[in-house]
């Protein structure tokens, strides 16, 4: 009922030990809290929180129009929605170092477990588009330190995401991760990896964590978790497929609106009522009030 039992603290150490076992992590992208706690549900690790599709979901580009507080914001909303551990793209940093410092502090105060910074210059663009820019070794280094030396929980996992190899090849991208990781970084997300052998050289460079991003449509082949695993990642995340997803059914059902004039043919490609009741734990906030749920929902 209401929002997760684990406190923040409790869910970075936990996401921490496991982190260091060894093990894959599945963390799927959540477009909203509801989707996190269904995340949550069904199995998973841990919980993404898209930079990508916070923008979306306010009808902009992600090209770094969202603002800090607007990130934090729903990125608390989301974390606090569930128990598992939850990591948040936080651009790169919403400026300057002393901003990056800030952002830290602020997304330790939502409850999230981590966040990645990335080596972008401003205005960024998604990782897997053509024509990106990335900012010099200091700078780079610089906003990284930045969000070492502004922690304040040991266990808030701070990962540096580089998109350098896109710009200047993967030896490019190896050396930079190097020095992101003397700088300070817990994990490295090497973006827009394009094939296993990629990945295996990104983890023979480095003794750090390292993230797979599996975004659909991109530079990336789609690879299944066993294939990750097997080449040494630590971390996969799949940040706008839920959205995308939803929002395809959502196109299909106002479709058939128009074509139809109802969506009688789609109930069974609903979330039932009883399903949704569930999921927000319905009958658990009767602890409160008996007058809450005092309907039976029929399937």
């Amino acid at each position: 009922m209401l929002y997760a039992q684990t406190t923040p603290a409790d869910k970075r150490a936990g996401f921490r030990e496991r982190l260091g076992g060894g093990e894959l992590l599945r963390f799927p992208g959540a477009f909203n809290p509801l989707s996190a706690r269904l995340i949550e549900r069904k199995g998973f690790d841990g919980v993404y929180i898209s930079g990508a599709v916070l923008s979306a979901d306010l009808g902009l580009p992600d090209i770094g129009l969202t603002t800090l507080t607007e990130v934090a914001g729903r990125a608390k909303q989301i974390a606090r929605m569930t128990e598992l551990p939850a990591i948040v793209d936080a651009d790169t940093g919403f400026g300057e170092p002393m901003n990056v410092a800030r952002t830290v502090q602020e997304m330790e105060d939502a409850g999230l477990a981590g966040l990645h910074i990335e080596d972008q210059v401003n205005p960024k663009r998604c990782g897997h588009l053509d024509g990106k820019q990335v900012v010099d070794e200091h700078t780079a280094l610089q906003r990284i330190r930045a969000a070492v030396d502004a922690r304040r929980d040991p266990n808030f996992l701070i990962m540096a995401r580089t998109d350098i190899a896109a710009v200047d090849g993967l030896d490019a991208a190896i050396d930079r991760a190097k020095a992101l990781v003397d700088a300070g970084a817990d994990a490295i997300f090497p973006e827009a990896m394009r094939s296993l052998e990629e990945f295996a050289a990104m983890r023979a460079a480095v003794d750090v964590p390292l993230l797979a991003n599996m975004t659909e449509f991109g530079k990336s082949e789609l690879f299944t978790v066993q294939q990750l695993a097997d080449v040494g990642m630590n971390l996969v995340i799949w940040p706008v497929s839920l959205l995308r997803l939803a929002m395809g059914a959502a196109e299909r059902g106002l479709d058939e609106l128009t074509d139809a004039g109802a969506l009688t043919d789609l109930l069974p490609q609903m979330q039932h009522r009883a399903d949704l009741y569930e999921l927000i734990d319905y009958e658990g906030y009767n602890h409160f009030d008996t007058s809450i749920f005092n309907f039976t929902v029929a399937r």
